[in-house]
């Protein structure tokens, strides 16, 4: 795992209420028992921004690639894909974890494409947490005079945590299409706060 993640660090950040995890069921039996397939069993990642994906009433299994877009319509398709789980959603993307190499990668319906997004689970369960907590904590001054300064702050803020990824995963902000990358140019617009967030109190009242 490229980042150490625990559930009782995530926990003291977003409360026990606020971490989503699978199952070890949900998971086909070549990924069950896979670094990362323990992780989301495990550790789980804060609600909001990612969502994980809900396993099958029915069958209590994740769906698989295959069962959720046409692969034949996407370019550059890595082999055997259609078998891997998909593990959540984010933004436009279906988000499936290949059991083999740990990689996070992300399925764009809309655009056809198929794209590594991070090198393990535990780069998307970090970007996540660092992107929530800094949605749920951020606050604007409130003072229009300050309004410029405030959204430099912003950005600030996203630039640093897309660096600091960086230095030890460089997929998830490999460049400016990456679905992380447009979340992050959407916080530093102000967009993506919460309700009862202090960066939404400040924004809308």
């Amino acid at each position: 795992m490229l980042f150490d993640v625990t559930r009782s660090e995530l926990a003291d950040i977003f409360g026990e209420d606020r971490l989503a995890t699978l199952p070890a069921t949900a998971f086909p039996p070549a990924a069950a028992d896979t670094e990362g397939a323990r992780l989301l069993q495990t550790v789980g990642a804060p609600t909001g921004t990612l969502l994980l994906r809900e396993p099958d009433e029915d069958s209590g299994a994740l769906p698989l690639v295959q069962d959720i877009v046409e692969l034949d319509d996407f370019e550059d398709v890595p082999r055997g894909a259609g078998e891997w789980p998909v593990i959540g959603w984010l933004l436009n993307a279906h988000l499936a974890l290949d059991p083999a190499s740990g990689e996070v990668h992300a399925f764009d319906a809309d655009e056809e494409t198929a794209r590594a997004l991070h090198t393990d689970v535990s780069s998307l369960v970090q970007v996540t947490a660092r992107f929530q907590r800094l949605l749920d904590a951020f606050a604007f001054s409130g003072d229009e005079d300050d309004e410029d300064a405030d959204f430099e702050r912003l950005e600030g803020e996203v630039e640093r945590i897309t660096e600091e990824i960086t230095d030890v995963d460089p997929l998830p902000f490999q460049d400016d299409e990456t679905v992380w990358s447009v979340v992050g140019e959407e916080i530093a617009a102000g967009q993506r706060f919460e309700d009862g967030s202090p960066g939404a109190t400040s924004l809308y009242g």
